[in-house]
């Protein structure tokens, strides 16, 4: 078995043991962790950065450690990992507050834990329009904020984060602006009668 193959079923038998599911789709979670890898491996990542792409979110969705990572796919991959982990909690204060402590963590990453990033920023917001647009007025905002930390990360992932992001908040206001078109519309046909 391959080292990349190693740290997939570790990451499917870990987010699987807790019967973890991707929001709103309800697919299974490696689902999303198949799309960053993918997306880390076509742009080049080495055997490791697929590896930590694979296992990204272990160490905020599961118990599994930094010690138990490093033992089984060595330090390099551990610090990717760390590198992309958010480090803030609840008890850190606001939403707001979490989300700047979290970019100042990925900002002083090297430039393969900002690529995989960019490939999770990518695999998240692709449907969060579609699926929840109220929240994803919030997410696709802090998203945007993001990107400034972002920057070192693999030039053409980070233009197509931003290009995704970016007309994906266009796409909101749009329709912000003609929802509220209408509603003035009718306010005026009602006053009309």
């Amino acid at each position: 078995m391959s080292f990349v193959e190693g740290a997939k079923l570790f990451a499917i038998g870990a987010h699987g043991a807790g019967n973890q599911v991707r929001k709103y789709t309800g697919e299974p979670y490696w689902v999303h962790l198949e799309e960053v890898a993918t997306l880390v491996m076509q742009h080049g990542g080495s055997d490791e950065a697929i590896a930590a792409a694979w296992l990204h979110d272990v160490r905020e969705d599961t118990a599994i450690t930094h010690a138990t990572i490093e033992m089984l796919f060595g330090e390099a991959v551990a610090q990717l990992v760390d590198g992309v982990t958010d480090i803030s909690r609840p008890e850190d204060g606001t939403r707001a507050t979490r989300k700047r402590l979290d970019r100042e963590h990925l900002a002083r990453q090297c430039a393969t834990c900002k690529t995989i990033k960019l490939c999770d920023v990518i695999s998240n917001t692709s449907t969060i329009v579609e699926r929840d647009a109220e929240f994803a007025r919030t997410y696709l905002k802090e998203k945007m904020a993001l990107l400034d930390a972002l920057r070192g990360g693999h030039p053409e992932l980070w233009r197509q984060a931003y290009l995704q992001v970016s007309s994906l908040l266009e796409e909101l206001m749009l329709k912000d602006t003609a929802e509220r078109a209408i509603e003035q519309h009718l306010r005026e046909a009602k006053r009309a009668c």
